[in-house]
Order: structure tokens, then C-alpha cells, then sequence
């Protein structure tokens, strides 16, 4: 369950390709997102997305109540 713009669950965050633009639900492809990676910019982390069925590329905004563990394994990813 999300708060409205989570996209992501926040303990694995994996997500799934739903959305052609954001909140649409428009992607007929329905693949899983992996995460990759994290870019900060501006002091703000950004997750980054691969979709495993269509390589579909995606960041959004990481939440306060994401794995923090996985979001530095991931920031060293980089």
C-alpha cells in the first residue's frame, strides 16, 4: 500500500512498468523493475529502474521509508 505517489515497495524496491506517464497506467508491458542503482542529485536519491521484460529505463524520488540498507548497497552500484 502506497501514499499516493509510491511506486516502488519500500522494503525490496522493486516496482512493477504500469505506467507509459506517471500514475497513468497506461504500459501494457507489466514487467517487473529491477533497481540498479541510485543517483543523488542534490542531495536528493533517485532510485533507478530497469524494466526485466522490456528494458524500459525509469528513476523516481527515493521515500523516507525505503530499505535504507538497499538504497546504499545500490548508492555503490554506481
Amino acid at each position: 500500500m502506497g501514499n499516493g505517489y509510491t511506486d516502488h515497495c519500500p522494503n525490496c524496491l522493486y516496482s512493477l512498468h504500469v505506467d507509459i506517464n506517471p500514475g497513468d497506467r497506461q504500459s501494457e508491458c507489466r514487467g517487473v523493475m529491477k533497481p540498479v542503482k541510485v543517483e543523488t542529485v542534490s542531495g536528493i536519491n533517485y532510485i533507478c529502474y530497469i524494466c526485466e521484460k522490456c528494458g524500459y529505463t525509469h528513476r523516481v524520488r527515493a521515500n523516507n521509508n525505503d530499505n535504507i540498507d538497499l538504497i546504499i548497497q545500490l548508492n555503490k552500484n554506481i
